[in-house]
């Protein structure tokens, strides 16, 4: 009822609420009183409804019975206790004082008091080593599904505009305490529209052009020239020769790694749109100890541990 900005709303809901369980009563009483005698016709046997089917199936007008009738009376009773002690007529709290938000912080308390030692036991260990430890791998993945893979993805090898987890390839940089800090404090990519800066949409799509030749892909040579020297408005970000920055995150577009696809068409639409990333940041939520084992999870999934060979 928090967001409920006028009073009119709490006394809706209020009024509805009262009035259903008021009205559930009069008409179990109106029923509950009236006897079978009096639903009896002067010749002394049962009245019906006058629905008759099939020619002889007759709708007999019989009280209900007495323990349906009180089981219902049973319902209304536990309905006005239970908006007694609990939260349900509008912005009332119930004389329990009982939230939702207050049982869930009773939880990860209880939770935190149960498994914190589990989780600083690897505090304070290496992230390479901890990524080594098959019960730190265990939770760490179930961290993972739990908050990460919605993203992702449950492999980790992500999505349209969410990075594969999997390579080696990284907007960030991808040793462990670079991961640690991408998931503690999370991180905001941000590429510009940049059609103005380019020039015409002849100009764009000569720009795409020349951002496939640099990783090889497959692209019109003439129009690749014609868009290098184009691409210097996107120098400050990717660099002369498409390599990235990490420091900015900003791609590296000489390889063939695309976060939003590498064909020509996504390519321009990248240049004229821009693009706007988001990963949230856990921190607060999950805290520094949960983080540490999670981002050492991250680094082993492209990180394997060497077999020895026998």
């Amino acid at each position: 009822m928090a967001d409920f900005t006028s009073e009119f709303w709490n006394l809706y809901v209020v009024v509805l609420t009262v009035i259903g369980i008021v009205g559930c009563g009069v008409l179990l009483w109106s029923q509950s009183s009236v006897k079978g005698s009096a639903l009896k016709s002067v010749d002394g046997k049962v009245g019906t409804t006058g629905h008759i089917w099939d020619e002889d199936l007759t709708e007999l007008n019989t009280p209900m019975p007495r323990w349906w009738m009180w089981l219902f009376y049973l319902t209304i009773a536990f309905a006005i206790g239970y908006l007694w002690l609990y939260p349900g007529l509008g912005s009332y709290q119930g004389s329990l004082g009982w939230t939702s938000a207050k049982e869930h912080k009773e939880e990860l308390a209880k939770a935190e008091k149960d498994y914190g030692p589990l989780f600083d036991k690897y505090k304070g260990q290496d992230l390479k080593a901890v990524a080594a430890d098959p019960q730190a791998h265990a939770i760490g993945e179930r961290l993972f599904l739990t908050y990460c893979a919605q993203c992702h993805g449950s492999d980790a090898r992500g999505n349209k505009g969410f990075p594969n987890l999997t390579d080696k390839d990284w907007l960030h940089g991808g040793d462990p305490d670079t991961i640690k800090l991408t998931i503690m404090k999370g991180r905001h990519g941000v590429m510009p529209p940049m059609g103005a800066a380019v020039g015409s949409e002849k100009d764009i799509e000569n720009v795409a052009q020349y951002v496939l030749s640099l990783s090889d892909s497959t692209h019109d040579p003439i129009k690749s020239v014609m868009g290098k020297s184009k691409f210097s408005a996107c120098m400050a970000c990717h660099g002369a020769g498409g390599k990235g920055n990490p420091m900015l995150g900003a791609p590296n577009l000489s390889d063939k790694v695309w976060l939003y696809g590498g064909s020509s068409e996504t390519i321009m639409e990248t240049i004229r749109k821009g693009r706007n990333n988001t990963m949230p940041a856990f921190e607060d939520f999950l805290g520094e100890s949960k983080v540490h084992v999670l981002a050492a999870y991250v680094w082993g999934l492209s990180n394997p541990p060497v077999t020895a060979m026998k």
